[in-house]
Protein backbone atom coordinates (compact mmCIF):
# COMPACT_ATOMS: atom_id res chain seq x y z
CA UNK A 1 0.00 0.00 0.00
CA UNK A 2 2.87 2.54 0.74
CA UNK A 3 4.35 1.62 -2.43
CA UNK A 4 1.21 2.19 -4.18
CA UNK A 5 0.96 5.75 -2.19
CA UNK A 6 4.60 6.47 -3.84
CA UNK A 7 3.37 5.99 -7.08
CA UNK A 8 0.47 7.85 -6.89
CA UNK A 9 2.60 10.79 -5.61
CA UNK A 10 4.97 10.96 -7.73
CA UNK A 11 2.73 10.32 -10.72
CA UNK A 12 1.07 13.32 -9.45
CA UNK A 13 4.08 15.19 -8.89
CA UNK A 14 5.49 14.76 -12.60
CA UNK A 15 2.10 15.71 -14.05
CA UNK A 16 1.44 19.04 -12.07
CA UNK A 17 5.92 19.34 -12.97
CA UNK A 18 4.53 19.65 -16.97
CA UNK A 19 2.09 21.79 -16.12
CA UNK A 20 3.77 24.42 -14.06
CA UNK A 21 5.61 27.08 -15.64
CA UNK A 22 9.60 27.23 -15.38
CA UNK A 23 9.26 30.85 -13.20
CA UNK A 24 6.75 28.80 -10.89
CA UNK A 25 9.65 26.31 -9.56
CA UNK A 26 12.38 29.24 -9.93
CA UNK A 27 10.33 30.67 -6.78
CA UNK A 28 10.00 27.79 -5.18
CA UNK A 29 13.91 27.41 -4.96
CA UNK A 30 15.29 28.11 -1.44
CA UNK A 31 17.87 31.24 -1.43
CA UNK A 32 17.61 32.02 -5.12
CA UNK A 33 16.34 35.03 -6.73
CA UNK A 34 15.89 35.41 -10.85
CA UNK A 35 14.42 37.97 -13.49
CA UNK A 36 13.94 36.99 -17.11
CA UNK A 37 16.02 38.17 -19.59
CA UNK A 38 13.93 39.91 -22.27
CA UNK A 39 16.74 40.32 -25.11
CA UNK A 40 18.23 37.53 -25.09
CA UNK A 41 19.45 36.99 -28.55
CA UNK A 42 18.38 32.97 -28.12
CA UNK A 43 14.74 33.36 -29.27
CA UNK A 44 14.24 29.21 -28.52
CA UNK A 45 15.28 29.38 -25.17
CA UNK A 46 13.14 31.24 -22.19
CA UNK A 47 16.42 33.06 -20.46
CA UNK A 48 16.91 34.21 -16.69
CA UNK A 49 19.76 35.46 -14.81
CA UNK A 50 19.53 34.08 -11.24
CA UNK A 51 21.11 35.02 -8.12
CA UNK A 52 22.33 31.93 -5.66
CA UNK A 53 23.11 32.03 -2.40
CA UNK A 54 26.26 30.36 -1.54
CA UNK A 55 28.26 29.70 1.35
CA UNK A 56 31.77 31.13 1.81
CA UNK A 57 32.81 28.12 2.60
CA UNK A 58 30.67 24.80 2.51
CA UNK A 59 32.33 23.28 5.36
CA UNK A 60 31.24 26.20 7.61
CA UNK A 61 28.35 28.21 6.75
CA UNK A 62 28.95 30.30 9.79
CA UNK A 63 31.99 31.80 7.76
CA UNK A 64 29.09 33.86 5.74
CA UNK A 65 27.16 33.43 2.68
CA UNK A 66 27.74 35.47 -0.98
CA UNK A 67 25.46 35.52 -4.26
CA UNK A 68 26.57 33.58 -7.26
CA UNK A 69 25.77 34.55 -10.88
CA UNK A 70 23.99 32.41 -13.00
CA UNK A 71 22.17 32.42 -16.68
CA UNK A 72 19.60 29.99 -17.00
CA UNK A 73 18.41 28.74 -20.54
CA UNK A 74 15.36 26.78 -20.19
CA UNK A 75 14.22 25.11 -23.26
CA UNK A 76 12.23 22.01 -21.87
CA UNK A 77 11.97 19.97 -18.52
CA UNK A 78 12.37 16.78 -20.45
CA UNK A 79 15.45 17.96 -22.23
CA UNK A 80 19.61 17.52 -21.34
CA UNK A 81 20.49 19.88 -18.72
CA UNK A 82 24.11 21.51 -20.00
CA UNK A 83 26.04 23.08 -16.77
CA UNK A 84 28.53 25.31 -18.33
CA UNK A 85 31.43 26.00 -16.14
CA UNK A 86 32.97 29.53 -16.07
CA UNK A 87 37.03 29.99 -15.12
CA UNK A 88 36.53 33.67 -14.45
CA UNK A 89 33.28 36.18 -14.66
CA UNK A 90 30.53 35.97 -16.81
CA UNK A 91 29.74 39.07 -18.95
CA UNK A 92 26.82 37.93 -21.50
CA UNK A 93 25.11 35.08 -21.81
CA UNK A 94 26.40 33.01 -23.93
CA UNK A 95 25.87 29.66 -26.03
CA UNK A 96 27.81 26.58 -26.09
CA UNK A 97 28.13 23.77 -28.72
CA UNK A 98 27.39 20.97 -26.21
CA UNK A 99 23.67 22.67 -25.70
CA UNK A 100 23.14 23.29 -29.36
CA UNK A 101 23.86 19.46 -29.97
CA UNK A 102 21.96 18.02 -27.36
CA UNK A 103 19.47 20.65 -27.86
CA UNK A 104 19.54 21.36 -23.83
CA UNK A 105 18.96 23.39 -21.34
CA UNK A 106 21.68 25.32 -20.35
CA UNK A 107 23.25 26.55 -16.91
CA UNK A 108 26.29 28.64 -17.19
CA UNK A 109 27.78 29.34 -13.74
CA UNK A 110 30.25 32.10 -13.01
CA UNK A 111 32.96 31.61 -10.89
CA UNK A 112 33.54 32.63 -7.27
CA UNK A 113 35.45 35.61 -6.61
CA UNK A 114 34.82 36.61 -10.21
CA UNK A 115 32.70 39.06 -11.71
CA UNK A 116 29.54 39.78 -9.25
CA UNK A 117 30.49 36.80 -7.60
CA UNK A 118 32.46 37.85 -4.94
CA UNK A 119 31.59 37.96 -1.08
CA UNK A 120 31.76 40.75 0.54
CA UNK A 121 34.52 40.33 2.88
CA UNK A 122 36.95 38.41 0.66
CA UNK A 123 39.13 36.02 2.27
CA UNK A 124 41.38 34.70 -0.61
CA UNK A 125 41.97 31.38 1.41
CA UNK A 126 38.36 30.15 0.44
CA UNK A 127 39.17 30.59 -3.42
CA UNK A 128 39.81 26.44 -3.79
CA UNK A 129 38.61 24.13 -6.46
CA UNK A 130 37.03 22.59 -3.66
CA UNK A 131 34.86 25.25 -2.69
CA UNK A 132 34.11 26.33 -6.68
CA UNK A 133 33.15 22.70 -7.40
CA UNK A 134 30.84 22.98 -3.89
CA UNK A 135 29.46 25.89 -5.57
CA UNK A 136 28.57 23.92 -8.67
CA UNK A 137 27.11 20.86 -6.77
CA UNK A 138 24.97 23.21 -5.01
CA UNK A 139 23.29 24.90 -8.13
CA UNK A 140 23.27 20.73 -9.28
CA UNK A 141 20.97 19.94 -6.50
CA UNK A 142 18.93 23.12 -6.78
CA UNK A 143 18.18 22.69 -10.27
CA UNK A 144 17.86 18.86 -10.62
CA UNK A 145 14.75 19.37 -8.84
CA UNK A 146 13.18 20.96 -12.01
CA UNK A 147 15.80 18.74 -14.54
CA UNK A 148 15.98 15.35 -14.03
CA UNK A 149 17.19 14.34 -17.35
CA UNK A 150 20.68 13.36 -17.62
CA UNK A 151 23.27 16.37 -16.82
CA UNK A 152 26.39 16.83 -19.64
CA UNK A 153 29.40 19.56 -18.26
CA UNK A 154 31.33 21.74 -20.70
CA UNK A 155 34.20 24.54 -20.22
CA UNK A 156 35.99 26.61 -22.33
CA UNK A 157 39.64 27.04 -21.40
CA UNK A 158 39.95 27.66 -17.05
CA UNK A 159 36.48 26.97 -17.40
CA UNK A 160 36.99 23.30 -19.02
CA UNK A 161 39.89 23.10 -15.50
CA UNK A 162 36.70 23.97 -13.64
CA UNK A 163 34.69 21.57 -15.76
CA UNK A 164 37.42 18.74 -15.01
CA UNK A 165 37.36 19.58 -11.20
CA UNK A 166 34.05 19.52 -11.06
CA UNK A 167 33.88 15.77 -12.21
CA UNK A 168 36.64 14.81 -10.04
CA UNK A 169 34.77 16.15 -6.42
CA UNK A 170 31.59 15.17 -7.75
CA UNK A 171 32.13 12.27 -10.29
CA UNK A 172 27.88 11.52 -10.05
CA UNK A 173 26.57 14.99 -10.71
CA UNK A 174 26.89 14.68 -14.84
CA UNK A 175 27.06 11.84 -17.37
CA UNK A 176 29.61 13.54 -19.54
CA UNK A 177 32.04 15.93 -19.49
CA UNK A 178 32.76 18.09 -22.33
CA UNK A 179 36.28 20.41 -21.60
CA UNK A 180 37.57 22.38 -24.09
CA UNK A 181 41.49 23.63 -24.66
CA UNK A 182 41.73 22.27 -20.64
CA UNK A 183 45.28 22.63 -19.74
CA UNK A 184 46.09 19.97 -16.75
CA UNK A 185 49.13 21.50 -15.24
CA UNK A 186 52.25 19.73 -13.21
CA UNK A 187 53.72 22.42 -11.55
CA UNK A 188 54.12 25.95 -11.31
CA UNK A 189 56.47 26.57 -13.94
CA UNK A 190 55.62 23.65 -16.42
CA UNK A 191 58.49 23.13 -18.73
CA UNK A 192 56.34 20.78 -21.25
CA UNK A 193 55.31 24.57 -22.71
CA UNK A 194 58.91 24.86 -23.75
CA UNK A 195 59.59 22.02 -24.98
CA UNK A 196 55.97 22.69 -27.34
CA UNK A 197 57.48 26.16 -28.19
CA UNK A 198 60.63 24.85 -29.47
CA UNK A 199 58.87 22.44 -31.70
CA UNK A 200 55.75 23.76 -32.89
CA UNK A 201 55.72 25.38 -36.47
CA UNK A 202 58.41 25.65 -39.09
CA UNK A 203 62.07 25.89 -37.93
CA UNK A 204 61.75 28.86 -40.33
CA UNK A 205 58.47 30.28 -38.41
CA UNK A 206 60.38 30.04 -34.82
CA UNK A 207 63.75 31.46 -35.86
CA UNK A 208 61.78 34.62 -37.17
CA UNK A 209 59.82 34.70 -33.89
CA UNK A 210 63.03 34.77 -31.70
CA UNK A 211 64.59 37.32 -33.89
CA UNK A 212 61.62 39.67 -33.55
CA UNK A 213 61.66 39.54 -29.66
CA UNK A 214 65.76 40.19 -29.82
CA UNK A 215 64.98 42.99 -31.86
CA UNK A 216 62.41 44.61 -29.88
CA UNK A 217 64.76 43.93 -26.92
CA UNK A 218 67.73 45.39 -28.37
CA UNK A 219 65.60 48.50 -28.89
CA UNK A 220 63.91 49.13 -25.71
CA UNK A 221 65.26 52.63 -25.35
CA UNK A 222 63.42 53.51 -28.23
CA UNK A 223 60.12 51.21 -27.58
CA UNK A 224 59.73 52.29 -24.24
CA UNK A 225 58.52 55.49 -25.18
CA UNK A 226 56.00 54.71 -28.26
CA UNK A 227 54.54 52.06 -25.34
CA UNK A 228 54.40 55.35 -22.59
CA UNK A 229 51.85 57.40 -25.51
CA UNK A 230 50.17 54.06 -25.78
CA UNK A 231 49.32 53.28 -22.63
CA UNK A 232 48.77 56.83 -21.94
CA UNK A 233 46.32 57.19 -24.38
CA UNK A 234 44.73 53.66 -23.25
CA UNK A 235 44.57 55.09 -19.77
CA UNK A 236 46.68 52.14 -18.03
CA UNK A 237 49.01 52.53 -14.96
CA UNK A 238 51.50 50.67 -14.10
CA UNK A 239 52.06 50.22 -10.56
CA UNK A 240 52.38 46.71 -10.29
CA UNK A 241 54.63 46.41 -13.09
CA UNK A 242 56.71 49.07 -13.97
CA UNK A 243 56.41 50.07 -18.09
CA UNK A 244 59.51 48.80 -18.62
CA UNK A 245 58.61 44.85 -16.54
CA UNK A 246 55.05 45.05 -18.70
CA UNK A 247 57.15 45.74 -22.05
CA UNK A 248 59.81 42.52 -20.83
CA UNK A 249 57.39 40.21 -19.90
CA UNK A 250 55.58 40.82 -22.98
CA UNK A 251 58.38 40.65 -25.68
CA UNK A 252 59.03 36.97 -23.08
CA UNK A 253 54.82 36.27 -23.70
CA UNK A 254 55.22 37.17 -27.41
CA UNK A 255 55.68 33.12 -28.65
CA UNK A 256 53.22 31.53 -26.35
CA UNK A 257 50.35 34.25 -27.38
CA UNK A 258 51.54 34.02 -31.21
CA UNK A 259 50.70 29.99 -31.17
CA UNK A 260 47.87 30.03 -28.92
CA UNK A 261 45.61 32.21 -30.84
CA UNK A 262 46.85 31.39 -34.04
CA UNK A 263 49.24 34.14 -35.63
CA UNK A 264 50.20 33.15 -39.02
CA UNK A 265 53.92 33.28 -39.81
CA UNK A 266 52.93 35.46 -42.68
CA UNK A 267 52.16 38.07 -40.10
CA UNK A 268 55.50 38.54 -39.00
CA UNK A 269 57.12 41.82 -39.56
CA UNK A 270 60.06 41.54 -41.73
CA UNK A 271 63.67 42.56 -40.94
CA UNK A 272 62.91 45.56 -42.49
CA UNK A 273 60.08 46.70 -40.69
CA UNK A 274 60.29 50.09 -39.15
CA UNK A 275 60.17 50.08 -35.71
CA UNK A 276 56.50 51.46 -35.26
CA UNK A 277 55.36 48.78 -37.45
CA UNK A 278 56.92 46.29 -35.46
CA UNK A 279 55.68 47.59 -32.05
CA UNK A 280 51.70 47.68 -33.56
CA UNK A 281 52.47 43.80 -34.82
CA UNK A 282 53.88 43.86 -30.67
CA UNK A 283 50.44 45.18 -29.66
CA UNK A 284 47.93 43.06 -31.73
CA UNK A 285 49.44 39.93 -30.59
CA UNK A 286 50.28 40.53 -26.87
CA UNK A 287 50.26 44.30 -25.60
CA UNK A 288 50.52 45.54 -22.58
CA UNK A 289 47.36 45.85 -21.54
CA UNK A 290 47.33 42.62 -19.77
CA UNK A 291 50.30 43.91 -17.31
CA UNK A 292 48.62 47.01 -16.82
CA UNK A 293 47.16 47.62 -12.91
CA UNK A 294 43.41 47.17 -14.22
CA UNK A 295 44.27 43.70 -16.16
CA UNK A 296 46.39 42.28 -12.97
CA UNK A 297 43.26 43.27 -10.38
CA UNK A 298 40.63 41.65 -13.42
CA UNK A 299 42.66 38.28 -13.18
CA UNK A 300 43.56 38.08 -9.51
CA UNK A 301 41.50 35.18 -8.48
CA UNK A 302 42.73 33.20 -11.56
CA UNK A 303 46.50 34.41 -10.40
CA UNK A 304 45.87 32.79 -7.23
CA UNK A 305 44.49 29.84 -8.51
CA UNK A 306 47.43 29.48 -10.83
CA UNK A 307 49.78 30.06 -7.95
CA UNK A 308 48.14 27.42 -5.22
CA UNK A 309 46.45 24.92 -7.01
CA UNK A 310 46.22 24.90 -11.35
CA UNK A 311 50.20 25.57 -11.62
CA UNK A 312 50.91 27.76 -14.60
CA UNK A 313 53.78 28.78 -16.70
CA UNK A 314 56.83 30.69 -17.31
CA UNK A 315 59.29 32.13 -19.39
CA UNK A 316 62.92 30.83 -20.30
CA UNK A 317 65.28 34.09 -20.43
CA UNK A 318 68.78 32.60 -20.92
CA UNK A 319 68.51 33.84 -25.27
CA UNK A 320 67.66 37.00 -23.59
CA UNK A 321 69.84 37.62 -20.99
CA UNK A 322 71.28 40.68 -22.42
CA UNK A 323 68.49 42.22 -22.33
CA UNK A 324 66.39 41.34 -19.60
CA UNK A 325 67.15 43.96 -16.97
CA UNK A 326 63.96 44.31 -14.80
CA UNK A 327 62.43 40.24 -14.17
CA UNK A 328 64.80 37.29 -12.09
CA UNK A 329 65.57 34.67 -13.84
CA UNK A 330 62.96 32.40 -15.63
CA UNK A 331 59.94 34.66 -14.13
CA UNK A 332 56.69 33.44 -14.05
CA UNK A 333 53.50 34.63 -15.94
CA UNK A 334 51.51 34.14 -12.43
CA UNK A 335 50.96 37.70 -10.68
CA UNK A 336 49.68 36.91 -7.03
CA UNK A 337 47.26 39.31 -5.78
CA UNK A 338 49.12 41.94 -3.73
CA UNK A 339 52.42 40.16 -4.65
CA UNK A 340 51.54 37.49 -1.53
CA UNK A 341 53.94 35.18 -1.40
CA UNK A 342 51.99 32.01 -2.39
CA UNK A 343 53.03 28.65 -1.87
CA UNK A 344 52.46 26.10 -5.25
CA UNK A 345 50.40 22.82 -3.80
CA UNK A 346 50.63 19.98 -6.37
CA UNK A 347 48.52 17.57 -4.71
CA UNK A 348 45.32 18.57 -6.33
CA UNK A 349 47.31 18.13 -10.10
CA UNK A 350 48.86 14.97 -9.27
CA UNK A 351 45.33 13.45 -8.13
CA UNK A 352 43.29 14.65 -10.54
CA UNK A 353 45.72 13.58 -13.01
CA UNK A 354 45.66 9.71 -11.61
CA UNK A 355 41.86 9.58 -11.37
CA UNK A 356 41.60 11.13 -15.06
CA UNK A 357 43.98 8.08 -15.66
CA UNK A 358 42.09 5.25 -14.30
CA UNK A 359 38.41 6.57 -13.43
CA UNK A 360 37.81 8.91 -15.31
CA UNK A 361 34.86 7.70 -17.44
CA UNK A 362 32.56 9.65 -20.49
CA UNK A 363 35.24 12.55 -21.00
CA UNK A 364 35.47 14.15 -24.57
CA UNK A 365 38.91 16.56 -25.07
CA UNK A 366 39.30 18.76 -27.80
CA UNK A 367 42.48 20.69 -27.98
CA UNK A 368 44.00 22.30 -30.88
CA UNK A 369 47.50 21.67 -32.76
CA UNK A 370 49.25 24.85 -32.64
CA UNK A 371 47.55 26.12 -29.10
CA UNK A 372 49.98 26.39 -26.83
CA UNK A 373 48.23 25.04 -23.60
CA UNK A 374 47.83 21.71 -25.41
CA UNK A 375 51.27 21.42 -23.83
CA UNK A 376 49.97 20.32 -21.01
CA UNK A 377 46.66 18.78 -21.99
CA UNK A 378 45.36 16.02 -20.43
CA UNK A 379 46.95 13.01 -21.52
CA UNK A 380 45.51 9.77 -23.34
CA UNK A 381 44.75 6.70 -21.64
CA UNK A 382 43.35 3.69 -23.02
CA UNK A 383 42.09 2.85 -19.41
CA UNK A 384 38.91 4.52 -20.04
CA UNK A 385 36.16 5.13 -21.71
CA UNK A 386 36.86 8.60 -23.39
CA UNK A 387 37.84 10.42 -26.32
CA UNK A 388 40.74 12.62 -26.97
CA UNK A 389 40.78 15.52 -30.32
CA UNK A 390 43.94 17.06 -31.09
CA UNK A 391 42.53 19.57 -34.25
CA UNK A 392 45.34 20.00 -36.83
CA UNK A 393 46.12 23.39 -37.32
CA UNK A 394 43.40 24.87 -34.76
CA UNK A 395 43.97 27.08 -31.95
CA UNK A 396 42.81 28.30 -28.50
CA UNK A 397 39.62 30.00 -30.07
CA UNK A 398 38.50 27.71 -32.74
CA UNK A 399 39.48 23.99 -31.40
CA UNK A 400 35.95 23.12 -31.32
CA UNK A 401 33.61 20.69 -32.91
CA UNK A 402 32.11 23.22 -35.61
CA UNK A 403 35.78 22.84 -36.85
CA UNK A 404 36.33 19.16 -36.46
CA UNK A 405 35.84 16.70 -39.73
CA UNK A 406 32.73 15.23 -40.92
CA UNK A 407 33.94 11.95 -39.22
CA UNK A 408 35.18 13.74 -36.14
CA UNK A 409 31.88 14.81 -35.53
CA UNK A 410 29.81 11.66 -36.51
CA UNK A 411 32.26 10.26 -33.75
CA UNK A 412 31.56 12.54 -30.84
CA UNK A 413 28.09 12.53 -32.20
CA UNK A 414 27.83 8.27 -31.63
CA UNK A 415 29.34 8.76 -28.46
CA UNK A 416 27.36 11.09 -26.97
CA UNK A 417 24.30 8.83 -27.54
CA UNK A 418 25.65 5.59 -26.41
CA UNK A 419 26.67 7.07 -23.06
CA UNK A 420 23.24 9.12 -22.91
CA UNK A 421 21.49 6.52 -24.59
CA UNK A 422 19.15 8.42 -26.98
Amino acid sequence: MRILHLVFFLCFCISSYAQDSIEGYLKKLPGVTFKKVEDSPYNMFTTFELEVTQFIDHKNPSVGTFTQKVYLNHAGFNNYTIMATEGYSMEVNRMYEPTIILGGNQVEVEHRYFGSSVPENKDWKYLTLEQATADLHHIRELLGTIYQKDWVSTGISKGGQTTIAYRYFYPNDVTVSMPYVAPLNNSIEDKRIYKFLKKVGSKKCRKAITNFQKKLLKNKKKVIPLLKWYAKGANMEFNYHSLEQAFELGVLEYPFSFWQYGTPCSALPDKDASLETMVEHFIDVVGISFYSDKDVAYYAPHYYQASTQLGYYGFETKKFKKHIKTLPKNPNASFAPDKMDLKYNPTYNDNVAKWLAKKGERFIYIYGGIDTWSATMVPQSSKVDALWFILEGKHHSNANIANMSEQQRKKVNDTLKRWLGF
